[in-house]
């Protein structure tokens, strides 16, 4: 199995956000070094939760220079925001920055409030992602195709700069639809979830799903013959079980009761966690945070993540994108991340007995 690190956290802002940039920096170098296959970050606008990662094209330029080997890869990118073109082009430069380093998962974007910059998208999100999706294949592919310019006219455009790989590795995101597992494998794309808030039963259900559609589906140019499912989980490897839960607990709590208050504004949800008050939005994040350690993190200790990740294996999972930044300090992070590297090197070491 595949580790990577994932960027999504939230941040108070009380110096500003220049020392959140240097972290996410260190932490990545730190993963290239170590090992790790990836590096995730999101696009997220307007929010506390993920409010430096507004563009994971341009954090990736930057953390392209500062990476050897390590791959660079969007988690996620809302599709419905921008013009496939602009997202082929700027992908394009990326790719030869990092000789050929690069993956995208796309995603249709669920909060109201992002679509502020394409208010107009916002209804058909769903379509468009999928859509547009096909069409940054072609493009990247070197296929020239029409678009309206600016009189009015259809052209032929093909995008430049030409990529340094020949196929740009996609994947899908899902919060849990089962409709989109099974588009995502119609698509022949990789899949990108996370194990909070599903079970194991019904978790493994939506793998079994998306295999077969993706067997059954036509194949597209470059795909291979079976897709990636990479799943995020909450990652903080201490010494021991007790450690672990107590240094994230007091970060992750505070990191859930964010998530929940931007839950609460989006109106397309009908802003039902809004009603919550003190006491219950309390009660609900320790709920969330009990739920964690039972299933679907690697919260403990190395031989409890050990175990973690043999059952994620077992399960279906190719790679499991490790959610650092919920909080930790950064020498915290990276202590555990050295802790992981640890597991990675003994999973390596089995694989070639």
């Amino acid at each position: 199995m595949d580790l990577s690190v994932m960027f999504f956290g939230a941040d108070d802002a009380g110096d500003g956000h220049a020392a959140k940039y240097d972290d996410v920096l260190a932490i990545t170098r730190a993963a290239d070094r170590l090992g790790f296959t990836a590096v995730w970050t999101p696009e997220r606008h307007f929010q506390q939760v993920g409010q430096v990662f507004p563009n994971p094209a341009l954090l990736s330029a930057a953390l392209a220079t500062a990476t050897e080997r390590i791959h660079l890869r969007a988690g996620s990118l809302v599709l419905p925001l921008h013009h496939p073109l602009r997202v082929a082009e700027d992908w394009a430069v990326l790719d030869n920055l990092s000789r050929g380093r690069i993956g995208v998962s796309v995603a249709s974007g669920w909060h109201t409030k992002d679509f502020v910059l394409a208010p107009g998208a916002y209804d058909d999100r769903r379509e468009s992602a999928f859509r547009d999706l096909a069409l940054l294949r072609r493009l990247w592919a070197g296929e020239a195709v029409e678009f309206t310019d600016g009189a009015g006219e259809r052209v032929a455009v093909t995008t430049q700069p030409r990529p340094y790989s020949a196929v740009l590795p996609l994947w899908t995101t899902t919060s849990g639809s089962v409709r989109t597992w099974e588009a995502a494998g119609r698509m022949r794309t990789n899949v990108l979830a996370a194990t909070v808030g599903q079970t194991r039963e019904e978790l493994a259900g939506k793998i079994r799903r998306y295999r077969d559609a993706y067997a059954a589906a036509p194949e597209q140019p470059g795909t291979p013959p079976r897709g990636t499912v990479t799943l995020m989980a909450h990652t903080y490897v201490a010494d021991s079980d007790e450690t672990a839960r107590r240094r994230a607990g007091g970060p992750l709590k505070a990191y859930l009761r964010s998530y929940v208050a931007q839950s609460a504004t989006d109106k397309g949800a009908g802003g039902r966690a809004a009603t919550l008050n003190e006491a219950q939005l309390g009660t609900l994040t320790e709920f969330a945070f009990r739920r964690h350690l039972t299933w679907g993190s690697l919260i403990g200790s190395p031989g409890t993540c050990r175990k973690s990740l043999a059952d994620l294996a077992d399960l279906g999972c190719d790679e499991v994108a490790c959610f650092v930044d919920f909080g930790l300090a950064g020498d915290e992070v990276l202590a555990g991340l050295e802790r992981l590297a640890g597991l990675l090197e003994e999973g390596r070491a089995h694989e070639h007995r």
